[in-house]
Parts: C-alpha cells; structure tokens; sequence
C-alpha cells in the first residue's frame, strides 16, 4: 500500500501502528455499514417500541330494545377531569428543586451528609404528588366540592400509566360541566374527557331481563396481554347483557401514543378504530313492561313486605314473552361504575333475593294450577266426564292421612269443582286416572325440564318419573298413595316456575302447542339498515304438541272461563269489561315441619276466551290466596293491556306479532 511505501524500511514499529490505525478504521466502517443497512429495521422496530405505546380501545356497547324500538339499554356520553401529567412536567422539576434544596440543606445540618439515592427517588414522587394535589384542589374551588387525589393512586398512575391522563373526578353532573365551560381557563393540566356510559333510561324496569356489567378487570383473552394500556371496559355479568355480550360489545379498537424519552405522552394516533356493538331487539314492550312492574308493586300482600313474586304476559300464538317482571328489583345504573358494598349486602338478601328473576329461576310449587295437568289427564283416561258428578264430604283420608278441602262439602261436576278449586275432586279423579298417566300428562308440557329463556336465567324444577320414584324407593322412602294425592293438587314432590306455567297456559289456550318461550327477535347492527338484510332473527320454535283431544282442551278451557265469569268463581277477581278470560286460581303451603312458614299465592289465565292471544300468570309469595291476591294483579294487566292496544292501533305498532 501507499502509505507503507512511504514509511521508512527500518522503522517497523511505526509499520505496526499503521496497521491497526487502517484495520480499526476497516472495521469501524464495516460496522457503521451493519447498523446503518443490515440491522437498521430491526433499530427502527426497537426505537418504535421504546417511543410508542399501544392503548387498547373499548368499542361503544349496543343498545338493547323493545319489539318496537324503544330503548332499554343505551350509551351516554359521560365528562370526566383528567389531568394530563406530561403538562406539568416543568412543574414537576421545578417542585423537585425545591423539595431537593430543602432537604438537602436539612440533612446537611442536622447529619453534615447529601440526600441518598432512594431518598432523592421518594423526593421526587413528593414534588410530583404536591404539585398534582395543588391543581386537583384548584379542580375542587372551580367545582366547588373536594375532589380526593389518593397518593397511592397517582403514584401507581404515573410510574405504570404515564402515557394516559389520569381521571380525577368522573362522570360529571351537569351543573359541574357548566361551571367548568364557564371558566376561562382550566387549571394546568385539566381537561375534560368524554366516554359512553352505559345507561339504562327507566332504571329497574326490566332489570332481571336486561341483566347488569361489571368493570373488567383483567383482559378478556390472550391477544390481548399484548397491549401496553387498556382504557376501562365492562362486561356483562348477568342477563342478556351477560348472555349477548359477545354481540353487544363489538370489536375493541386500538391506537399508539408517542412517549418521549421520560415517558410522558408526546402524541397519539388512532391505528384501528374500534367497531360498535350490535344491537338486540326484544320481545318484550315497554309499556306493557311499565304497566305489568306497578301491578306487582301494588299487589295486596298479607305481610305488608315489599312485594315478593313475578307477573309474565306471554303471546300464546308463538311463546314471545311481551312483559316479565321480578320482585323485588334492582337498579343495574347502580353497577355503573361499581356498586358500593352496602348495596350489595342488601341485593343478596336471603329471604327477598332481588338478584334472582323469580319468573324463571324461582321454584315453587304449583297448588291448584296443576289442577289443569290432573283435570287433562282425567279427561284423556276417560276418567272424568264433564257431566259426571262427585259427592264430597270436604275431605280425602287415606288410611291416616286426611288432606282438607276448602271447597265445601257438596256435589261436584267438572266445572264446578274447577272453579271452587276442589282438592277432593282431583285427588280422586286423579287416583282413578293413575299415576303413570298423570306422569305422562305432566311431561308432555315438559315439567322438570328448563323453559329454556335465552338470558340462562333458568331453572328446571321437579316434577316425579319413574326413574325418580325408584330411586327414591331405593333410598327407603317407597312412592305412597298419599304422594299421588299430593301430586293430584299441586303439592308434595313437584316445583315449577312462573315461566313453565306460562307455557303450560299458552298451550291449553292455543290448542295444543308447546312453545319455547322466546325474548330475542333479533340481532341488528347499530346502523340499523331500512331492509333488515344484515339482522340475525330468531324466530318462534315449536317445542312439542300435547297429543291431547281438542275437546279435552276446550273442556278445560270452559271451567277456566267460569273460575273468572261465574259469581262463585275463584278467579272472579280477575274479570275485565270488554274480554272474557280464562283463569285458575291456586295456593300452596310452604311448610316447616307441621308449621307453614309461608304460602305460594298463583294465578293463570289466557284471554280474549274466544281467541286466546295473550296468556297472563302471577305468582306472588306470601299472599293471601290466589284469588285474593293474585287474580286482581291479572285484571289489572288485562286493563292495561286493553289501553295499550288501542293506544297501538293509533301509532300502528302491535304488541303480538300476528
């Protein structure tokens, strides 16, 4: 080489160090070439991970609707103060100063020493902390309220979610916004935020139903670990908000923010915005749901206690449930954004359970309504006989056992011990009968087996079959007659819900068809388009058919009828100016040993009698009786339902599907 050449021959040391001068030249070249072109996307990938962070986006959550479009469950805009921190970053060094000088020249008088590593550390999340309080105070003179900033709080905000403004007072009243916009200028590092909320307009209407979120504390799935922050997002936690929750929630969006070399928040961009929820469409109507909620409230109760039971209207043509409600109830605004402790104590009430939907998942036992099963199952042995009368002393004994009546002694056609709800009547038709067709009457309206309500609110009851028995006999306590007498008047070894009878009316009342009780007509986008192409329906579904004789059927139908049109009737409670309607009356003893502790007042109807189109079941805990209690509360819904269908008529809405 040329620069060897012009080196003396004798002066090899300065050979050598030329030598390493060019090849440590050689490689620092080489190794500028590898960074700046070989490895210079794998440096701009780990730049961008160091200077960005991905925030996890929650999608606005779909509303939930009525048959005709009312809202049941929305979104509000909801204001919140936050205070972005990477604006007082100068303050934050400034105050850092001060608390340093100060505590510097303490410790050098009172210790002659310097301020240690992790001294000057907690000194500095003191300046940032007193410099935070002093604008969140100044926060609270413009609100005029205190606004707490915990310590713990903004410490653990700023040292694991530096880049996002921390919310210091949330959801905003109305008149705290306005004096916010009055200002102006808002203390350093204030601003408002806006984020949907969820919001249910008529608060506890329809709570059971609608169900009510939760704050998600912990990510859904896997995929989503990936993220440096997510943005609070709730869930649903029960009813069709837990159920449909998939759907209501939508797809989560996701946008970086540019941090700079200390972390604070420089810029941010959205990468993919988040994708709305869809939104469900009910069966229920909302004014009929109001209507059906006061009639529960107002319903004449021997305790004087807060109503405890559930009111359903179901169409009988297709199983849509057009109102359900459950006493007591809930508020589910009040979960937004978490409910206090003490409310929750009082919502897990063992003996009122507000958190349970007693139309589904509440057990208990049917009384006279079973009369309808035992009534069928007569009639279908050719047992019973419309015609046929029975004399009744006002009791049954069976060998020690004497079960009371309280219809009185007297004769008794079919009709007449319906309507009067005769126990003597039924048990010895239903002996007659046997029990392995009252077995099957029973199953043929699936007694035992879940309704099947989509919310998962559900609950299967007990009604006896043979396997049962058999194991029952097994445990040593054999099946007796007493048991089947039991059987025969809705007592002993069954339980149903207010949901099952439902369905049991419906399909004495439509000819024979069992249903599956139906809540969801739809899924739409929010977006909702004019044809409907994009919406998921549900349609009716055909559960089973009775197989039962269309005269057994309208046997059945016709004593209804007089329980609620003749003057002796105990359903007479229930009757209405304009519609005939069919009703059985029933009441049930809960027992504790030889004590009743309680009783199980129902009452289970169908109307207009000539077209059976809405069926009405009450069930109402600690009444006095079914006819009493409960009968009145289905005239008052009929009386409702009557001016809600003219008042349909007007706006050309119905409240069935025909």
């Amino acid at each position: 080489m040329l620069i060897f050449e012009q080196l003396p021959k004798f002066d090899r040391p300065l050979r050598w160090l030329t030598a390493v001068i060019v090849t440590g030249l050689a490689i620092l070249v080489v190794g500028l070439w590898y960074v700046q072109v070989v490895a210079r996307q794998r440096y701009l990938s780990d730049q961008a991970a160091q200077s960005f962070r991905t925030v996890r986006i929650p999608a606005v959550r779909g509303n939930i609707l009525d048959r005709n479009g009312l809202i049941l469950a929305e979104n509000r805009p909801s204001y919140h103060a936050s205070l972005y921190l990477e604006e007082l970053s100068k303050q934050f060094r400034f105050s850092y100063s001060q608390v340093l000088s100060n505590e510097s020249s303490r410790l050098q008088h009172e210790f002659k020493r310097k301020p240690t590593r992790e001294e000057r550390a907690q000194l500095a999340r003191l300046a940032r902390f007193l410099v935070a309080s002093n604008v969140v105070q100044r926060l609270g003179l413009i609100l005029q309220q205190d606004v707490p900033l915990s310590p713990d709080d903004f410490h653990a905000h700023y040292e694991q979610r530096l880049a996002l403004p921390l919310p210091v007072m949330r959801d905003l009243q109305a008149a705290q916004i306005a004096r916010l916009m009055e200002q102006t200028g808002l203390p350093l590092g204030i601003d408002l935020d806006i984020q949907p909320l969820r919001h249910y307009p008529h608060g506890s209407v329809a709570a059971h139903i609608l169900g009510h979120l939760r704050r998600e504390n912990t990510p859904g799935d896997g995929a989503e670990l990936s993220f440096n922050y997510r943005l609070p997002d709730y869930v649903g936690e029960l009813g069709v908000e837990k159920q449909f929750d998939e759907h209501l929630r939508g797809r989560a969006g996701v946008k970086s923010v540019l941090v700079n070399s200390l972390g604070y928040r420089q810029s941010e961009n959205i990468w993919t915005p988040a994708a709305p929820g869809k939104n469900l469409v009910l069966t229920l109507d909302l004014p009929l749901q109001i209507e059906v909620e006061k009639a529960l409230a107002e319903a004449d109760r021997n305790s004087g206690q807060p109503a405890r039971g559930a009111v359903i209207v179901m169409d009988a043509h297709n199983g849509d449930i057009l109102a359900m409600a459950s006493a007591p109830d809930f508020d589910p605004n009040h979960f937004i954004p978490s409910i206090s402790h003490q409310e929750m104590e009082t919502l897990s009430d063992p003996i009122l359970r507000p958190m349970i939907n007693k139309a589904s998942q509440g057990l208990y036992p049917p009384g006279s309504i079973f009369k309808i099963v035992t009534g069928l199952a007569a009639l279908e042995a050719g047992v019973a006989q419309p015609d046929l009368v029975i004399k009744s002393p006002g009791f049954v004994q069976l060998g020690s056992q004497i079960i009371k009546d309280t219809a009185p002694a007297g004769e008794y056609d079919f009709k007449r011990a319906f309507k009067l709800s005769s126990n003597t009547y039924f048990i010895q038709q239903g002996l007659k009968t046997g029990l392995d067709n009252l077995l099957r009457a029973g199953q043929r309206f699936h007694l035992g087996e879940s309704a099947g309500l989509p919310t998962c609110q559900n609950a299967a009851g007990v009604f006896p079959s043979r396997e049962m028995i058999r194991r029952q006999t097994l445990r040593g306590d054999p099946w007796t007659e007493g048991d089947t007498a039991n059987l025969c008047i809705g007592q002993g070894a069954i339980t149903v819900t207010p949901l099952q009878i439902a369905v049991l009316t419906a399909a004495v009342a439509n000819g024979g068809k069992v249903f599956w009780p139906r809540l969801l007509q739809r899924i739409e986008n929010s977006e909702r388009s004019v044809t409907g192409a994009d919406a998921l329906y549900y349609p009716p579904r055909l559960r089973g058919e009775l197989g039962m004789a269309s005269q057994s059927l309208e046997i059945i139908r016709a004593a209804m009828l007089a329980d609620v049109e003749d003057a002796d009737g105990t359903g007479r409670r229930a009757a209405v100016a304009g519609w005939r309607i069919g009703g059985k009356t029933g009441t049930a003893e809960i027992k504790k040993g030889n004590a009743v502790i309680d009783k199980v007042t129902w009452f289970a109807s169908f109307a207009p009698y000539e077209a059976p189109r809405y069926v009405v079941v009450v069930m109402i805990e600690g009444g006095v009786s079914g006819g009493a209690t409960c009968a009145p509360v289905a005239g008052q819904v009929y009386r409702s339902l009557q001016r809600l269908l003219k008042d349909a008529d007007r706006r050309g809405k119905v409240l069935a599907a025909s």
